[in-house]
């Protein structure tokens, strides 16, 4: 392997971990205890700082439709929507209980989020599901996020976990991706009907030959999920996260590559994490307004990377919502920055000026203290 990016994982701060159902039930058998006990072992000792100082961790996991099955007697997976919605609603309590117990076990709290399509494509869900998120990662606590089978259909469902966990890493700005699956890893075809099969220690994540070589004729690994994966990993490389793909099993395997070893495969993002980011905001077209500021906050968005105050605003233009783009002027009307809105418009007019001590008795309630949070903030002024 090359070792110049074997590093990934040794300085990541902040991992999400997607597990696969095959594992969480040793093959549709029912919760696995020992291995989700291992897994909770793991994350706790990287949440407690014991490999490479403290980490942030989140926990993708399938398995709570092949749960629900377990305990309500079926055998056959059924095809109907309203009965995979009902075992996910049965398994989800064994599974967010299962976690929970491991994690407590090992001094480490833990909190069940489930996610729809829906979330993620609605700018003020996503913002408030980000909020929460980081929330937790303060407090140093591991949310298990699953999608929510319970009422999820064919037109918003995320359709596997890989994918969901690609999009929770988006969502926070991850540094790394760990796919656990039953596989070592990537291969060049499938090494159970292909003798000259080769193990694919590292590539670039996007790479267009990685999933032509996972869903080629015959490949039952592609098949079976293993190009599911390898676009995942590329759609977290467009957030700057770099994927790790390696066996669930694997004796300390987060442990192990957090410390910096080489396990499973690893596929590279290109993209520097702040840049991507910053730079979608920046090229962004569609801006729904805008807020003037005095030049005390100019002064500290652009000379001291400051998130914006509202106490700062004196004007807000146009009509936006909470998780819109929306631009900063100067005082003379010249755009020195663009974000992502904590307030809507209606809202952010009444705030002008004003603490954010007075903001629940001014709205209602009280969302963040920023208007624009720095790190939802690029400058593009001077």
């Amino acid at each position: 392997m090359n070792l110049e990016n074997s590093g990934v994982l040794r300085t990541a701060h902040r991992i999400v971990v997607k597990v696969g159902s095959s594992l969480v039930t040793n093959e549709g058998r029912g919760l696995d205890a020992q291995a989700i006990g291992e897994w909770a072992r793991q994350l706790a000792a990287l949440v407690s700082g014991k490999v490479g100082g403290k980490r942030e961790v989140i926990m993708v996991s399938s398995g709570a439709i092949a749960e629900g099955m377990k305990r309500l007697g079926w055998s056959v997976r059924p095809r109907q929507v309203h009965e995979l919605q009902a075992a996910a609603a049965v398994g989800q309590m064994g599974l967010a209980q299962m976690y929970e117990t491991k994690l407590r076990e090992n001094g480490i709290g833990s909190a069940q989020v489930l996610l729809t399509h829906g979330d993620l494509a609605d700018r003020e869900r996503y913002l408030n599901a980000r909020s929460t998120l980081l929330t937790l990662l303060r407090l140093g606590v591991v949310p298990v996020i699953n999608e929510n089978d319970t009422v999820v259909n064919d037109e918003i469902k995320f359709g596997d976990n890989d994918t969901l966990g690609a999009l929770v890493a988006n969502l926070v700005e991850a540094d790394a991706l760990v796919i656990l699956t039953d596989q070592k890893g990537l291969y060049t075809a499938d090494p159970r009907r292909d003798p000259e099969a080769t193990f694919v220690a590292q590539a670039r994540a996007g790479d267009p030959a990685l999933e032509a070589m996972a869903g080629g004729a015959g490949s039952s690994i592609g098949r079976g999920g293993m190009l599911t994966k390898i676009l995942s990993a590329k759609r977290a490389a467009g957030s700057g996260a770099s994927t790790v793909i390696a066996w669930g099993r694997e004796p300390d395997v987060l442990l192990r590559l957090a410390g910096g070893e080489a396990i499973g495969t690893l596929l590279v993002s290109q993209t520097a994490k702040k840049q991507a980011r910053k730079q979608w905001m920046a090229d962004h077209l569609q801006l729904r307004g805008a807020v003037r500021v005095d030049a005390g906050a100019a002064a500290k968005l652009c000379a001291e990377g400051k998130s914006l105050l509202p106490i700062g605003m004196t004007h807000v233009e146009g009509e936006f919502e909470r998780g819109d783009v929306i631009a900063v002027h100067d005082p003379q009307g010249v755009e020195i920055a663009r974000g992502l809105a904590n307030y809507a418009s209606s809202e952010a007019r009444r705030l002008c000026r004003k603490p954010s001590s007075a903001f629940e008795e001014l709205l209602g309630y009280a969302a963040e203290p920023e208007m624009l949070h720095r790190d939802n903030l690029v400058l593009t002024g001077r």
